[in-house]
């Protein structure tokens, strides 16, 4: 019941961060920074959730819709330390509903799994997966909004949550860091996987290691190819979809399969 209750108050904040954000998106300066007293709690009571499961089950709790959980607090709190100093509050208007959805879809589908027992080296693994995704999925929501903001530029018609935005090349500039800090992260994530998982090509492993090792190698490609030939814009945003699509595939796809259709730890 507790971590119900603080599911539900950090759903109600989230909801409301991103409404006050939404509201001052017509707006053409910053929005006030008020959002951060309610996104900060909700924050707090997201990680609170998980810790009480944790504490509860002797263990992390890394099944599927914990798992998509974690990745929409990675999410939530990127977007609250980096909104205010880099001029991406917009995002929260996406980032704080998905938050709220994965929260809830964990609140009440996410059941009471068995202890797996995980020792600290596949628990840092995994730690180190999910930074991955959250950092990258940050990533694509900003090639995304570079996008849209690309386009409206070209047509002179800057509207809605994209006059929030920084100028054109800020965004590339963080788009492009956050591509860095998420691919150093993803090929921790392969290196303890090689160092610290028996077998990773063995069966039930060998389709998520694979596309993991697809998605490194199309964001070491737009890396380079950003520092080699200048890459940007439309060519970026997909490459950057086509890495993130390979990741969600690798492992939610891998977990949906195998916990929620064959019912397979």
């Amino acid at each position: 019941m507790p971590a119900l209750v603080l599911s539900l108050l950090a759903v109600t904040l989230y909801a409301l961060a991103s409404h006050q954000l939404a509201g001052h998106a017509q707006g053409p300066n910053p929005p006030p920074r008020r959002w951060l007293g309610l996104a900060v709690p909700a924050l707090l009571m997201h990680a609170g959730v998980h810790l009480l499961a944790w504490r509860l089950l002797g263990g992390p709790d890394l099944h599927f819709f914990a798992a998509l959980s974690l990745v929409g607090l990675g999410m939530a709190a990127l977007t609250t330390a980096l909104g205010p100093a880099q001029r991406i509050e917009a995002l929260g208007i996406i980032v704080f509903p998905l938050a709220s959805l994965v929260l809830l879809a964990y609140a009440f589908l996410g059941g009471s799994p068995a202890r797996e027992g995980l020792g600290w080296p596949l628990q840092l693994h995994a730690l180190l997966a999910l930074l991955a995704y959250a950092t990258l999925a940050v990533a694509t929501l900003l090639a995304l909004m570079l996008w849209f903001q690309d386009r409206a530029l070209r047509q002179r018609h800057l509207g809605g949550a994209l006059r929030l935005l920084p100028p054109l090349t800020q965004m590339e500039t963080l788009l492009f860091r956050s591509l860095g800090a998420g691919f150093v992260l993803l090929s921790l994530t392969l290196l303890t996987g090689v160092l610290f998982v028996d077998n990773l090509f063995a069966q039930g492993l060998a389709h998520k290691t694979v596309l993991s090792i697809l998605s490194w190698v199309v964001l070491a490609l737009l890396l380079f190819g950003r520092w080699r030939w200048g890459w940007r814009g439309p060519r970026a945003a997909k490459l950057t979809l086509t890495a993130m699509a390979l990741l969600l595939l690798a492992f939610f796809g891998s977990k949906f399969v195998y916990e929620l259709v064959l019912h397979r730890a």
